[in-house]
């Protein structure tokens, strides 16, 4: 048997095997990191850290207390706790959590705002949607103009 030969009837590990991934698995760009550019994931995306470019999620994008986003952010769901400076375009929902600050426009088909939650932008629904959750958009910010 020699030192650096495995065994004949073991096979070596190979490091750059894919490991399989689930989209139940969300991405995270984590506190401290920041990226300067666009960003695509198929899944669910976490945002703690500093995005400057455009996001594009598939199911959701969080955009965590600690995270900020300087650009566009398209997915079905869009979560958003954080500052953001951007257009948010969210095919199913929009949530504007208490410590969010966004200076941009929403367009959705459904949205909960938070009491706390900041909303300098327009907001736009389709037709098909309550009249009165975008009434309810303006309430929430009685300072705003």
């Amino acid at each position: 048997m020699s030192i650096f030969k495995p065994p004949p009837n073991e096979r070596p590990i190979s490091r750059a095997e894919p490991v399989p991934t689930s989209d139940n698995t969300p991405s995270v760009i984590g506190a401290g990191m920041r990226i300067l550019g666009d960003v695509e994931s198929a899944g669910a995306l976490k945002i703690e850290g500093t995005v400057e470019g455009s996001i594009r999620g598939g199911r959701q994008v969080v955009v965590a207390r600690t995270g900020s986003v300087q650009g566009d952010i398209s997915a079905d769901e869009v979560v958003l706790a954080g500052r953001v400076v951007g257009t948010i375009n969210a095919a199913e929902r929009v949530e504007i959590q208490g410590t969010c600050r966004l200076e941009g426009d929403i367009n959705t088909r459904s949205i909960v705002v938070m009491e706390g939650g900041i909303i300098n932008g327009n907001v736009r629904m389709e037709d098909g949607s309550p009249r009165g959750a975008v009434a309810g958009v303006a309430r929430a910010n009685p300072a705003a103009p």
